[in-house]
């Protein structure tokens, strides 16, 4: 066992911790590292595992040992404090893992074996990326979803609401670009007396996550205290779930699932039932939508995978409700979070412009919350959200909510815009969505708030040739460039025909 001093390297390895130590380390050479090595280090009463980078001795001092951003953050350590460096401990839930890209089953102490080391950290980010991997396709089966969701939650903190005995939840399983519809449902239900402690992820596949956009209008990182706080004042919250830590293992493997642009059938349903369930939530509506460029592409598809939501929520003690919707093509006319943030407040101050299928697809996923609590029936339910959003009573509360949450943000301006024209006139037959929501992601979107795209068309817009299709945002040249360069290259992202 070694000791070596720190020094903070300054490099951000993003949520992997890294250490580098010269090539002519005596620990190093002691020990047998060698680059890529796992290592276990240890400063007080933390311990760390990190990924070995051997440098140059011109790098670093004799007896020194450089940490990358994130390790100096989880080990808090500073310059100069002197740490010890082992060989990290053999884990034995890899062999699981291992075990799962053969194509075997896991049971309940495989899988929470598995989730515990990765909420402890414990694994690299390229073994992370294998249990994703192996666990992708439909390799899952529903007693696995259901062990992996179950210990999604045991690894977490778990809210509770004694005070409430029913406590609301919706969910978008993605896939449809601009599909912003959980604020609006949100302010409405929380409007109509429900209680919605809303916690939302950030994008993992798309341009745009819930929190990415409420980002754009208030503070979404609150705190356990914060998010009672603000539920307590109004009903509800609008809340990022990585903030408060409710399924910390789901955090890590999405942010995988983004670098590998990945969404798993099984790791999807875990996911968003053990945050639900974290989350203190006793009814949940999934929105399930479909179509040829959606996340699920077919009907008997979606019926499958709300067949398979409906068992893991009955095995796990939350009663949900899935909705297939249509998911032919984008939802309103914003995609990346200001765009769509634009959207869902034209929708709550019923501005004329307000994109109508964001509103309708709002109002029947309130309604369908409003008949869970009730059961009323959904067309007097439908009525009474509607009533809601159109005497601006959830407008009201949206703005309640924002107070409470730390007040409203100016809505940023991207730097560079570029209107995109129609090569040919007729009728848009078809968008693709998936190919859409790739432009605005590498113009910048979600990273970069303003980036992103309006869209001027829909399926059945009759056109003329140089008619404008969408106006591309992002702020900076490079990120416009790169995206148009895509968006010149595919061929029938908007596919137009005769008119019928």
């Amino acid at each position: 066992m070694g000791l070596l001093t720190v020094i903070d390297i300054g490099i951000d390895t993003h949520q992997e911790p890294v250490v580098y130590m010269r090539s002519d380390c005596e620990v190093c050479l002691a020990e047998g590292f060698t680059a890529s090595a796992r290592l276990g280090i240890e400063y007080r009463d933390q311990v760390l595992i990190a990924t070995l980078n051997v440098v140059d001795e011109a790098v670093l001092p004799h007896g020194h040992i450089g940490l990358s951003k994130i390790a100096m953050k989880r080990l808090q350590a500073q310059d100069g404090d002197v740490i010890r460096v082992t060989h990290a401990p053999a884990l034995e839930s890899l062999a699981q893992v291992r075990k799962k890209i053969f194509g075997h089953k896991l049971d309940d102490t495989e899988i929470g074996a598995i989730v515990k080391d990765i909420s402890a950290h414990r694994y690299s980010d390229i073994e992370i990326a294998g249990f994703i991997s192996a666990c992708a396709g439909s390799r899952l089966d529903i007693d696995e979803i259901i062990s992996l969701t179950r210990a999604m939650v045991a690894c977490g903190k778990r809210l509770s609401w004694p005070q409430h005995e029913q406590v609301f939840d919706k969910h978008c399983i993605g896939g449809l670009p601009g599909n912003r519809t959980t604020p609006l449902v949100v302010a409405i239900v929380s409007a109509g007396g429900l209680v919605i402690p809303k916690t939302s992820s950030r994008a993992i596949t798309s341009p745009a996550g819930t929190a990415d956009t409420m980002e754009t209008l208030t503070n979404v990182n609150l705190g356990l205290a914060d998010m009672r706080r603000v539920v307590e004042l109004t009903g509800a919250c609008l809340a990022w779930g990585g903030a408060v830590n409710l399924s910390p293992a789901d955090d890590l493997l999405i942010r995988i699932e983004r670098a590998l642009d990945l969404d798993g059938e099984g790791q999807l349903i875990a996911s968003v039932l053990s945050k639900k369930i974290a989350a203190g939530s006793t009814h949940a509506v999934i929105d399930i939508p479909v179509g040829a460029s959606a996340k699920v592409r077919s009907r008997p598809e979606a019926e499958r995978l709300a067949s398979m939501f409906v068992q893991v929520s009955e095995a796990c003690g939350i009663e949900s409700r899935c909705v297939l919707t249509d998911g032919s093509q984008p939802v309103g006319q914003g995609i990346g979070p200001t765009e769509e943030a634009r959207d869902l407040l034209a929708v709550l101050q019923t501005t004329p412009e307000a994109p109508r299928d964001l509103r309708q697809r709002a109002l029947t996923l309130a309604a369908q919350l409003f008949d869970m609590a009730t059961a009323e029936g959904y067309e007097a339910c439908l009525g009474k959200a509607t009533e809601i959003l159109d005497d601006g009573r959830a407008w009201r509360q949206f703005q309640r909510i924002v107070e409470a949450q730390g007040g409203f943000r100016q809505l940023p301006e991207a730097r560079f815009s570029e209107v995109l024209s129609a090569p040919l006139g007729g009728e848009i037959r078809s968008i693709d969505n998936r190919r859409l929501a790739r432009v605005a992601k590498l113009a910048g979107a979600p990273s970069s708030r303003a980036a992103g795209l309006r869209l001027h068309v829909r399926i059945g817009s009759i056109i003329e040739r140089g008619m404008p299709l969408f106006t591309l945002n992002a702020n900076t040249e490079g990120e416009r460039d790169y995206a148009l360069e895509y968006y010149v290259g595919q061929e029938n992202i908007f596919e137009v025909g005769d008119p019928t």
